[in-house]
């Protein structure tokens, strides 16, 4: 059987050696493991780095930013074509466990109907994101994802448990709405089956829809707590609040949305756009417009909708 790690690394030098030094460490059966790690164009010298810490990981070098699913595609391609059995897409600011991997893979092989896998994860120590929250000894025992939900009343995805300290409370295997790209194992035919990310999303929401997809298709989607990895959360896109973070959320939230939520959720969905246009941020108003413009993919130049502030708080309700 043959497994492709697959870590995406763009100016992430530090995190990448990081991880794939973890990767080492990682315990395996009579398996084929192989790591692809593929660089979104990168300027901080990390390819240098790669190639001499790790010379038996192949890289694969993109020559412009293709964003979280089109780097992606570009491993899973060459994982695909190189007769990958499993792929397991990691993020470069992870740290794994030595039983992570055997524990997603034997996971799949007992569930055969299995598509998709996902570990339980934990923010990495200090990386939390309410750090003073904790007490010293529960840093790094603070769930990050342990099974995802998805809301199609309100068009939210969460990850269960997020920000609680672990004390076994999600430690049953269970069917889950998605798995976070953060870390999921996925079968090869899933990929053949349903196709790869979506690479109109670029960044955030790839996971979710890959996800539904393979429900579409019939195939489960687990979470696996036994398989745990540490995080350390958004840090090639700037973070959580970031203008980067708040442009890809909002559109591909609207994207995701139309695709998938009932027609009532739609209808509720465009007049909060219709909202945003109006009384959002610089950085909201340009995805909800790019997202009516259909300008899908990476993030384009910066383009408002010129439309005045108005408040329309009760501009939803029926008058009396």
């Amino acid at each position: 059987m043959k497994i492709s790690v697959i870590t995406l690394n763009y100016n992430g030098k530090s995190d990448t050696l990081a991880c794939l030094n973890s990767l080492r460490s990682v315990k395996k059966q009579d398996w084929e493991v192989s790591s692809i790690v593929v660089d979104n164009a990168s300027t901080d010298r990390s390819l240098p780095a790669i190639k001499s810490e790790f010379p038996e990981v192949t890289v694969l070098a993109n020559k412009e930013n293709l964003g979280f699913a089109g780097g992606n595609n570009v491993g899973v391609r060459h994982a695909l074509k190189d007769g990958a059995d499993f792929l397991f897409l990691l993020n470069n600011d992870t740290v794994v466990s030595p039983t992570a991997l055997i524990e997603l893979v034997t996971a799949a092989l007992a569930e055969k109907k299995g598509g998709i896998f996902g570990p339980k994860i934990y923010f990495a120590k200090g990386a939390e994101t309410h750090p003073e929250r904790y007490k010293p000894g529960e840093l790094g025992k603070v769930i990050c994802y342990a099974g995802g939900r998805l809301d199609w009343d309100n068009v939210l995805a969460f990850h269960r448990g997020v920000d609680e300290v672990d004390v076994g409370q999600y430690d049953e295997s269970v069917k889950t709405a998605f798995v976070s790209g953060c870390a999921m194992l996925v079968r090869r035919e899933v990929f053949e089956t349903v196709g790869l990310f979506d690479s109109r999303l670029y960044l955030y929401y790839e996971d979710v829809d890959l996800s539904v997809r393979a429900r579409k298709k019939g195939y489960e989607v687990l979470y696996v707590p036994s398989s745990r990895i540490w995080h350390k959360n958004a840090g090639s896109s700037g973070g959580t609040g970031s203008d980067l973070h708040v442009y890809y959320m909002t559109r591909n939230r609207l994207i995701i949305g139309m695709r998938y939520a009932p027609w009532k959720s739609k209808l509720a969905l465009m007049r909060e756009a219709l909202v945003v246009l109006m009384q959002g941020s610089s950085t909201q108003k340009q995805a909800v417009g790019d997202f009516l413009r259909k300008q899908y993919g990476k993030q384009g130049t910066m383009w408002v909708w010129k439309i005045p502030n108005i408040n329309l708080a009760g501009f939803w309700k029926k008058k009396k």
